[in-house]
């Protein structure tokens, strides 16, 4: 594997030496790590380096834990993929959706279709993020805004009051119709406490991260571990590096609930324990987590030519989506040296993963800058990955 290291280290202090402030990397095959570097700064003005215990931001890769956790509930029997959401989370009864008219102007309908509870993990639910592009993407923004204000006056907010505000939404679409990334896996979080009798933080505590022995991945971080967190940096129109303190807020965001969809915290070593029990059949060390054929469903494509219109981004070429993750079908139209299989999902940071149970294999890769550049850096990494093993 010395050509692994060579290589991957390269690689990676290119990153560095083109503007990423620091990065680190861990690959695991057959249960035993072959790579782990930690290369730049956490912090570049006190010159902290980033090393095994800085901890991320980990945004959207908080999906596939959310996926897996809710999975688990589906192994003992609470759940099955087609059963309506409605059955669990009674809000979303009698759902509507927004129809965009001729003259542009939207009027609302009772859905044709009910959101199954699979919809939820495919993201073709018809829920969105909040955002400028639908009715649907501009009602989300101002109940999400909403929610701000209320946590700023001292309100509590759980998942269970974000699955609420959620439904009373109409939809952006029939459900089962489109794919359209949003607030889905953050609904799975309450779905899970509502199974699960537990909250959404402790059913995973309890159920990954204390088995895997996950110590440093929260959803709120230890006042004692703050010290720990990464800076996140964001590059500036003349191309300078800004600490996002002092930039954007947002990116130093604390969610006042346990947010499904991006809320985690975590280490390189970690979410490579993760990483590596769902690449390794489900169990670490010989504590099962998920089960191998669970894991099998998850990572295959549950897409249709139908509904998969709009999962289109170019650097994901070659892949469907399965259960919250991206899915390897088409490894000659990505141009992609990665198993058929192959599975994982990044952050909006530029935090990724990449699982791989044919060949037992896993790798993840931690940074901490917007804009992330994930269509450069991750398709190199996983080339080098595979080319070396």
């Amino acid at each position: 594997m010395s050509d692994l290291h060579s290589r991957l280290t390269t690689l990676l202090q290119h990153f560095v030496g083109n503007g990423l402030p620091g990065c680190a990397c861990m690959v695991t095959k057959d249960g035993k790590t072959i790579y782990e570097n930690y290369l730049g700064f956490a912090d570049i003005d006190k010159e902290l380096p980033i090393t095994d215990e800085t901890i991320y931001r980990i945004f959207s890769m908080t999906k596939v834990v959310t996926c897996t956790a809710a999975l688990m509930l589906y192994e003992r029997g609470l759940f099955l993929l087609n059963d309506p959401l409605e059955e669990y989370l009674p809000e979303f009864k009698n759902q509507r959706v927004f129809e965009k008219q001729e003259n542009g102007n939207y009027i609302e309908r009772p859905t044709a279709n009910k959101i199954l509870v699979k919809d939820l993990f495919t993201m073709t639910s018809g829920i969105t993020y909040p955002g400028d592009a639908n009715e649907t993407e501009r009602m989300t923004a101002k109940a999400m805004s909403n929610i701000d204000q209320r946590v700023r006056q001292g309100e509590a907010i759980d998942v269970q009051t974000i699955s609420k505000m959620i439904a009373s939404i109409p939809l952006a679409f029939e459900p089962g119709s489109q794919w359209h990334y949003g607030l889905s896996h953050d609904v799975l979080g309450a779905f899970i406490e509502v199974l699960s009798g537990k909250t959404f933080g402790q059913f995973l505590k309890d159920e990954i991260f204390d088995p895997l022995q996950m110590e440093d991945t929260f959803f709120k971080v230890p006042e004692n571990k703050q010290h720990r967190i990464s800076n996140v940096y964001i590059r500036n129109e003349q191309g300078k590096l800004v600490s996002a303190k002092e930039a954007d807020e947002a990116f130093q965001i604390d969610f006042p609930y346990e947010n499904g969809g991006a809320g985690l915290f975590s280490t390189l070593r970690d979410y490579n324990r993760f990483a590596q029990m769902l690449a390794n059949g489900g169990q670490l060390h010989g504590v099962q987590i998920i089960g191998r054929k669970t894991i099998e469903l998850m990572s295959q494509n549950h897409l249709t030519l139908e509904n998969s219109n709009n999962y289109n981004w170019d650097y994901l070429k070659g892949y469907g989506y399965g259960l919250g993750v991206r899915v390897m079908e088409n490894p000659s139209l990505g141009g992609i040296n990665s198993s058929i299989g192959e599975f994982g999902w990044s952050g909006m940071l530029g935090t990724w993963v990449l699982i791989d149970p044919k060949e037992k294999l896993s790798a993840v890769y931690m940074q901490q800058m917007y804009p992330n550049l994930e269509a450069y850096h991750q398709p190199r990494l996983r080339s080098v990955i595979y080319g070396t093993i």
